[in-house]
């Protein structure tokens, strides 16, 4: 029986290194065993370079028509997993065919890549960055091997950046306006704001921020919409009296948070909402929903 299971065993280990792999900032990401790996950042018109080793197992050779590296940027979408989109694909020929006896290193090198989109692991999609390393071989099949790696891309400060103004109001009964400093937050960043009670007839027992992310994917009939409550923040414990104002400081570095995503390959969408929910002494909720822009800023050495 062991010797079964051995017949079927790759005759030969795969392994791929980044050139500066050991330098470079590292992320956790989940696999699709749903463990999670360290794996290198890198960012749009990067070189990515590295090795490729494959060793044959003792006693074994490996006969092949060719060993190529892919660097591939792919889109999977749960309601289709195991169907991957590839938005980028490059390819290096490593080998000629021949076959390998001993163990055989190959250098490798994509230069100035452009990868436009962030990695991203979502509720109903995933968007990874792999290096695909095949050893094709005739009448058997072929020996792959894949490495993770992380994409993030940095934004400056927006030049135009205006605060956001508005009321919630119910005749005769509220009048409430909200005021929130700037309409684009980077990762980081703190949200400052204040609200404005002008008309209270109903009586509140408490009010609330929350901070909603909504992703969308597929098109059509095949549009699924998620919506995550990612933070809640009480503003307010009690009953508030016409003319009182109250302020707003909600620090973002907390959450798991990433920019906001904006059709990306006609595939899928990630936005995020700030949301200010009343609550009156029959626990009646009123709601008032606010998109806001999230962006990462150029991380200098001494943030995180």
């Amino acid at each position: 029986m062991n010797y079964l299971i051995g017949a079927f065993k790759p005759p030969c280990n795969i392994t791929i290194t980044f050139s500066d792999g050991k330098n470079r900032k590292q992320v956790s990401i989940k696999k699709e065993n749903g463990k999670t790996t360290m794996v290198p950042v890198f960012q749009s018109l990067e070189n990515v370079s590295g090795e490729v080793s494959i060793e044959p197992v003792q006693g074994k050779k490996v006969e092949h028509t060719g060993v190529k590296i892919e660097l591939l940027g792919q889109i999977e979408l749960y309601f289709d997993r195991g169907n991957f989109y590839d938005f980028t694909s490059l390819v290096r020929e490593l080998d000629v065919p021949g076959d390998i006896y001993e163990k055989k290193t190959y250098p490798f090198e994509f230069s100035s890549v452009e990868m436009p989109y962030e990695s991203y692991n979502g509720t109903n999609v995933r968007l990874r960055y792999i290096l695909r390393v095949t050893i094709s071989r005739n009448y058997v099949s072929n020996i792959t091997e894949h490495r993770d790696f992380c994409v993030r891309n940095y934004s400056p400060v927006p030049t135009m950046n205006n605060s956001i103004k508005m009321e919630v109001g119910i005749e005769d009964c509220l009048h409430i306006e909200f005021e929130y400093s700037k309409s684009k937050y980077h990762l980081k960043d703190v949200i400052i704001g204040k609200i404005y009670f002008l008309l209270v007839r109903i009586k509140i027992k408490n009010m609330e921020l929350e901070i909603r992310r909504r992703e969308s994917t597929g098109s059509g009939p095949n549009t699924y919409v998620e919506t995550e409550t990612l933070a809640k923040f009480e503003l307010m414990d009690g009953a508030p009296v016409r003319g009182e104002s109250i302020p707003i400081r909600l620090f973002l570095s907390p959450y798991e948070l990433t920019p906001t995503y904006r059709n990306i390959n006609n595939k899928f969408s990630v936005k995020y909402y700030l949301n200010l929910v009343l609550v009156d002494e029959e626990d009646r909720r009123y709601f008032k929903q606010q998109e806001i822009s999230m962006y990462r800023l150029l991380e200098t050495p001494a943030s995180s």
